[in-house]
């Protein structure tokens, strides 16, 4: 908006201020609504997003009337302005809020029912997918009572009937499936902006349920049907096989008879015709081999399915005549090749068959060895066993015609005599008959022999492949089937975790749900753990000489391996987002007070919690909030008050306004600290439970006074505040004592019940409390102007002196009860003296005394009022009394009383009294008499320090502070021990506090040319300070420089006395090491040197510690000399002179002003130490001086007074 509308219409800020802020919060609350996404499908996170659409839509309404209002006001100022660019811009935002509320109640209104028919359509879906789901494990429960195939006309028929009566109950469950995804395809078309896959992922799975089933119900219609054909044909095809057999016997004996006639063999054409007609029936035999093996196979089959009944044993007797025909048929085949083979070259012909016979054995025995190795896969086993199995097959096949060989070779040899064998081998001539006969004997035998061995060789490694082949299927089927299931497993896993939301997409309120769902998930996955270590030791069974698994079973291994290990990494993955989420968003998170700082600023937390600051501008970071570092920089404001106890008190109302801490009563904060059962007061706090019980307190405020509270504002504030007054270090802990101390010191109460309240806190069970107890109280407690560098004047931070008086003014008894508590603190001790003033600070803002201030003129007087007792009718303001301005004729140092509440007569005539009083009354009087403001205590340097709780790391500036300490306390002593170069008038055992008069003195010491043995001007006493410093450093160095050279000499000595006895010379002391002694008198001489070399490492460092602090001496005393040597400039204000400007040492040594003791209601005076060094007052003043004075005094009306007498116990 132009800042010339803004000028010309100044409400329109605070109208502007109102809109941003409503239109901020509805553009939130619209980006917070339209990121919000359910789980379709999931009944209670859509029951849990209808609840909060609820309550956002109630917390919508509820700021109804602040929009009203906005509108009431936006017409009133439009009415107000004749400004058209003003009434135009407000009647522009003013539609464009009313039109962003209207869309976002709208959008909640129509999301509320889409969430309502959402629900209703997933509760339908739910349903049909149960029924679905029923019917699914019916069918599979139908297809497990399934039996194996019988081969049986009516067995065969009753399980076709009922796959047929199954087939109908399928197409009569479809209608459920059907159902079930047409509302799944509902869900998914009308709510695809949400998160649908636990529809899909759902619906998936049972459609590719359903499918299985349905492909097993083909599989066993087709496996049924075939089982019927081949039944049906059989019988048949074994009626025909018989046939067949039947007419191959019949010509197998025709030639037979034909082969054995007599002289057939000597017909060579006869044989030819023989061999060709044997031929042709061998070709049928092969023809007809398959035919045999299926019928057989198929009769086994039926047999089993036949088993124990009649037709079973007339089908086995069938059977076994088939095979003993086909076996005889085979035989006469062979010997009828036999007989036709046998002539005068019988022998060769034998030879030339076992040849044949060895080089087949020997092909097939390389065959076999071809088809190892084992293979690493079932499939490649499963072909090798269907390839042995035909290897097994030829074997078979073969095995006839082996023995059929070798026993004619037998028959041969045994029916030969010795002359045929000498005719049929009549090479070479040079061997005798015998010698021939013997060796074609010997060549037969020898052959007939290798081939029988070969054969049973072969046997033997075929039996032994089959076993290994057999052994390789178990174990990798085994293997196969553990490693289907758990890829069923796996896949179900990550179904599931492909169903996960991204992290950053979760609402903060269902973070710890997930969290335990991902927990059980966890737990469940233990189960699949094991089926992992199943497998992977099944497969480590597979050893190289053994049986080595393929690299696609390896591959298979390794991906599971690796789906498990990726499964169980986002598991843990997930449970940390989650956790990570849950901590830095979650209820117990820092995660809402990121709002508490703006651009360029972030809030960022450290590992131990703590938050710290980024600034993205400058890149830097710090511990303190940007708000309170500049609230920090504002109280330098205050700097100008003299007084240090009403500059730390209005210090300390400026922080406690900026922590909305004035507006939290005792009662509630003693609620929240209930609630959270902070009641171990000795118990440390962390940074979350700090965070949770300020939220419980701001967030009662913000109840209370809606538009006074920012809560993530106000709990990030006072928490900073906290850890730099209690956890400068930021550990991230504070006690639970500091915590109540802190926050109840600062909150809206009587003054007593806040003492009753912190007393009880120290107190023990019987409501006594000790000096440990009470120090540990005070410790807490002066730790708060502490922090703001106000310590020194409290008495520092060294609380014994303070737990000193109090057990001083209880007759030093060993425990204190509170109503003693109650009246040592009713004197306001130095130590405490800053909480009543902050009391009186809160009650005088808002007072209005009808008076006028003689320096300023105000009219009327607004906070403190401060009553002359020295002069009739002289009234001094609170910004002029604290800055030490006075008017001409009045001194600072007289009698005032200050009033934080409007005055009463009675009030009046009490003060006029004592204005009279001290009319008439010396200086010399007052010196007799001499009052102060607060109860003293002891300076810091004074008495050995008490028990205090354990400080946590100190910060940098901390060591600031001490030595702004350790130089008040110096300045203090130094003013007790030179106060007497006052004159003569002062008493002896007065203490000037007030570094102005202290300056004041001096200047007036130097007028009356004081002795030059007395200091002579501030610049006098810091050099003289300085010196006596510098000579007591001096001091202390030369006697640990003298110190050192003795016991340097002592160790000389000891060495010269150690070689003078033989031994070998000691080391260099820092070169010493432990040896072993070799004579007592060694032991002892080592050990001194020992202790010598220590006492001198501790000398050294002492040396070193006194040498730094002398240097920050000369360096604060040089910074204190510069602003002391400055001139002094007079000022004249209303007729009067001021004296030396305040500058930042003086404030921090002043302390609460020694002129005045505010008393609250029962205000009484006392009277400043500079009186006592002014002239004698004329104590002959007329009578008509003092009826003039009355008439001034006390005019006829008295109206002017505000009514009321102000208490002593102001509630903040």
């Amino acid at each position: 908006m132009p800042s010339s509308v803004l000028l010309e219409v100044p409400a329109l800020a605070d109208f502007n201020k109102a809109w941003a802020e409503l239109t901020d919060w509805l553009s939130r609350l619209d980006r917070e609504i339209k990121s919000q996404r359910v789980k379709v499908g999931d009944l209670d996170d859509i029951n849990d997003m209808i609840i909060k659409q609820k309550a956002i839509l109630q917390d919508l309404e509820q700021r109804r009337p602040q929009l009203d209002e906005l509108i009431t006001a936006a017409q009133n100022l439009k009415n107000k302005t004749s400004n058209q660019e003003a009434r135009t811009i407000i009647t522009d935002r003013i539609e464009k809020i009313q039109n962003q509320w209207d869309e976002v109640h709208g959008y909640l209104q129509n999301r509320r029912q889409q969430l309502q028919e959402m629900l209703k359509d997933s509760t339908q879906w739910l349903e049909a997918k149960r029924e679905a789901e029923q019917v699914l494990e019916q069918a599979k429960a139908k297809l497990e009572s399934w039996k194996e195939i019988s081969y049986t006309v009516e067995a065969l028929k009753k399980q076709n009937t009922e796959l047929k009566q199954f087939s109908k109950e399928l197409r009569q469950w479809q209608i459920n499936v059907d159902v079930a995804n047409d509302l799944a395809l509902k869900l998914l078309r009308d709510y695809s902006a949400d998160d649908t896959r636990k529809v899909q992922l759902m619906t998936d799975s049972v459609n590719a349920s359903w499918a299985a089933i349905n492909k097993r119900v083909c599989e066993r219609e087709a496996a049924l049907e075939s089982a019927l054909r081949m039944l049906q044909q059989f019988y048949l095809d074994l009626e025909k096989f018989l046939a067949w057999l039947t007419e191959a016997e019949t010509t197998a004996n025709v030639l037979q008879d034909a082969t054995h006639k007599e002289k057939t063999l000597e017909d060579a054409k006869m044989v030819r015709d023989l061999m060709k007609q044997w031929q042709e029936l061998q070709a049928e035999i092969d023809a007809h081999t398959d035919v045999f093996h299926n019928l057989d196979e198929n009769g086994q089959k039926i047999l089993r399915s036949l088993e124990g009944s009649e037709d079973a044993t007339l089908l086995q007797r069938r059977l076994d005549n088939m095979n003993l025909r086909w076996s005889e048929l085979r035989k006469k085949s062979l010997n009828i090749r036999s007989h036709l083979e046998a002539s005068t070259d019988q022998w060769k012909r034998l030879h030339l068959s076992l040849q044949e016979l060895l080089a087949w054995l020997q092909l097939k025995e390389d065959e076999l060895k071809q088809q190892a190795p084992i293979g690493g896969d079932l499939p490649t086993v499963q072909k090798q066993n269907d390839i042995h199995r035909t290897f097994k097959r030829e074997l078979k096949t073969k095995e006839p015609v082996i023995r059929s060989a070798l026993e004619t070779v037998r028959i041969f040899l045994a029916e030969q005599p010795v002359e045929a064998l000498e005719k049929v081998c009549p090479e070479p001539r040079d061997l005798s008959p015998e010698e021939r006969a013997h060796n074609v004997t010997k060549l037969l035998q020898r052959q007939a022999d290798e081939v029988r061995t070969e054969w049973d060789k072969l046997n033997l490694q075929s039996a032994d492949w089959q076993k290994k082949i057999d052994d390789a299927l178990e174990r990798l089927q085994g293997l196969q089937e553990a490693m289907d299931e758990l890829d069923l497993k796996l896949r179900q896993a990550e179904a599931f975790k492909g169903s996960w939301q991204p992290v950053g997409d979760l609402l903060i309120d269902s973070l710890q749900d997930h969290l335990e769902k991902v927990k059980v998930y966890r737990a469940e996955l233990v189960p699949l753990k094991e089926k992992v270590h199943h497998v992977n030791e099944l497969a480590h069974r597979f050893t190289p000489p053994d049986l080595q698994l393929s690299q696609y079973n390896l591959s298979c291994v390794e991906d599971l391996n690796t789906r498990w290990k990726v499964l169980q990494v986002a598991v843990d993955e997930r449970i940390k987002q989650l956790h990570e989420a849950h901590r830095d968003f979650g209820p117990t998170s820092q995660h809402f007070l990121t709002t508490s700082v703006q651009g360029p600023w972030e809030r960022a937390i450290s590992p131990n919690k703590v938050p710290y600051y980024i600034n993205h501008e400058t890149q830097t970071t710090c511990w303190d909030h940007p708000k309170m570092t500049e609230l920090y920089q504002s109280l330098a404001d205050l700097n100008n008050v003299r007084f240090s106890a009403y500059r730390t008190a209005m210090k300390l109302r400026r922080l406690q306004k900026a922590l909305c801490l004035d507006l939290l009563s005792l009662s509630a904060a003693c609620d929240a600290l209930d609630q959270h059962n902070l009641k171990q007061n000795d118990q440390p706090m962390d940074i979350l439970q700090i965070i949770n019980c300020l939220t419980t307190i701001y967030d009662r405020l913000e109840q209370e006074h809606n538009n006074l509270v920012n809560v993530p504002l106000c709990v990030d504030m006072c928490l900073n505040w906290l850890l730099n007054v209690y956890d400068t270090g930021r550990t991230g802990r504070i006690r639970v004592l500091s915590f109540k101390t802190g926050v109840v010191s600062l909150c809206k109460a009587h003054l007593e019940d806040k003492y009753r309240y912190l007393f009880k806190q120290v107190a023990s069970s019987t409501g006594f409390c000790d000096q440990r107890r009470l120090g540990l109280l005070l410790h807490d407690s002066i730790q708060i102007p502490r922090q703001l560098g106000e310590v020194a004047s409290f008495g520092g931070s060294n609380i014994e002196p303070s737990v000193r008086s109090c057990f001083q003014f209880a007759n030093n008894k060993p425990e204190i009860e509170a109503a003693l508590f109650l009246d040592w603190m009713r004197l306001e001790p130095q130590s405490m003296v800053w909480l009543p003033v902050l009391h009186r600070v809160a009650a005088a803002e808002t007072a209005k005394h009808q008076a006028k201030c003689n320096i300023c003129k105000e009219c009327p007087i607004i906070g403190f009022r401060y009553r002359s007792l020295k002069h009739f009718n002289y009234d001094i303001c609170q910004s002029c009394f604290f800055s030490g301005r006075v008017a001409k004729g009045h001194k600072m140092h007289y009698p005032m009383v200050e009033y934080c509440t409007p005055t009463t007569s009675g009030e009046d005539v009490r003060d006029f009294a004592k204005v009279l009083k001290n009319k008439f009354r010396t200086k010399r009087y007052f010196a007799k008499h001499p009052r102060m403001g607060y109860l003293p205590v002891q300076t810091v340097l004074e008495g050995d320090n008490m028990e205090t709780p354990a400080s946590s790391p100190q910060l940098s500036h901390d060591d600031t502070h001490s030595r702004i300490e350790h130089y008040a306390s110096r300045l203090a002593e130094m003013e007790n021990t030179n106060g007497s170069y006052l004159n003569d008038s002062i008493s002896p055992n007065e203490s000037i506090d007030d570094e102005h008069l202290l300056i004041q003195h001096y200047c007036q010491s130097l007028n009356q040319e004081s002795p030059l043995s007395q200091p002579r001007s501030p610049a006098q006493i810091l050099i003289s300070l300085e010196s006596e410093e510098r000579g007591e450093l001096e001091r202390i160095l030369a006697d640990l420089e003298e110190e050192n050279r003795n016991l340097q000499a002592e160790y000389e000595r000891l060495k010269q006395q150690h070689e003078h006895k033989g031994l070998s010379p000691l080391p260099s002391p820092p070169e010493m090491l432990p040896v072993s002694p070799q004579s007592p008198r060694d032991a002892e001489l080592i050990a001194e040197a020992k202790l010598l070399r220590q006492h001198k490492g501790r000398l050294e460092a002492r040396m070193q510690i006194l040498e730094d602090h002398n240097k920050q001496l000369e360096s604060q005393l040089h910074r204190l000399r510069q602003l002391l040597e400055q001139p002094q400039a007079d000022a004249k204000v209303n007729g009067t002179t001021l004296s030396s400007p305040s500058t930042s040492l003086q404030r921090s040594g002043s302390s609460q002003p020694m002129l005045l003791r505010v008393v609250g209601s029962q205000t009484s005076e006392t009277m400043g130490e500079d009186e006592l060094l002014s002239p004698p007052q004329d104590t002959s003043t007329g009578l008509e001086e003092v009826m003039e004075q009355l008439n001034n005094s006390f005019p006829s009306s008295r109206g002017g007074n505000a009514p009321g007498k102000p208490v002593r116990e102001a509630t903040m």
